[in-house]
């Protein structure tokens, strides 16, 4: 069965955003259309996307800054940017920023469906390609995919986890039974140690811990001022 795979607009022309998402919608995409850059981001941080599409002009942050962030916090969801700006300056700068493809408007609506298909295929197939690294762990009840985000009890519910929760998850699974301290999680998976940042992840931690509660056995403990510690105990 055919996954329908999820894609992020961010485009501030409303006529271009508003064509562009019922189109892609109609060709079978699950199109989220965002017209800034900032509410974008906050966006990725709740939610998992197959794909970015970015303008380059946008107010408040240009599609270059926004392309930074995403490579910096979010290095494994790719980009592409649809812009007006052709100059051979901006396709090298674009693609130095990571991205896998640079598509100038104005774009006939049937190339983009065959160029969306292309680049998500083939990036399909690089997920799937043999790796030394595991991609599915056995925590206690549960069966942890961290390439598909999933989360399964007793091979029963699934649990869709978003992109940053996977990445906790993973980092803490990866982790067990050491502490893991609040500066190696957030440098490595907020890109940033502050105030705010360590607010969030006491946020995320608290969500894992309720995904994970049907086993008693598994708990994320909370090393005051330090840091977490996942363990998996033994059953009685």
């Amino acid at each position: 069965m055919k996954t329908t795979k999820k894609i992020l607009l961010v485009e501030d022309d409303t006529s271009l955003g508003y064509l562009l998402s019922e189109y892609l919608n109609m060709k079978g995409f699950a199109i989220t259309w965002s017209k800034n850059s900032n509410a974008a981001l906050e966006l990725i941080h709740r939610d998992y996307f197959d794909l970015i599409i970015l303008d380059v002009m946008m107010p408040e942050m240009d599609g270059f800054t926004m392309a930074k962030i995403i490579k910096q916090q979010f290095p494994e969801i790719p980009f592409i940017f649809l812009t007006a700006r052709s100059l051979k300056i901006d396709v090298l700068k674009g693609f130095s920023l990571g991205a896998v493809d640079y598509l100038k408007k104005p774009i006939d609506e049937e190339e983009l469906v065959v160029r969306l298909n292309t680049l998500l295929n083939t990036l399909s197939a690089k997920k799937l390609a043999p790796a030394n690294e595991p991609h599915e762990f056995l925590i206690g009840d549960y069966v942890y995919n961290k390439d598909l985000l999933q989360l399964i009890y007793k091979n029963n519910s699934a649990k869709k986890l978003t992109f940053r929760e996977n990445k906790l998850l993973f980092f803490l699974v990866s982790k067990q039974n050491e502490l893991c301290s609040h500066k190696e999680i957030l440098n490595d998976i907020w890109g940033k140690n502050d105030y705010f940042s360590r607010k969030s992840l006491n946020v995320f931690i608290s969500r894992l811990r309720r995904y994970l509660s049907k086993d008693p056995c598994i708990k994320i403990e909370n090393i005051h001022n330090q840091g977490f510690i996942f363990r998996i105990e033994r059953r009685k």
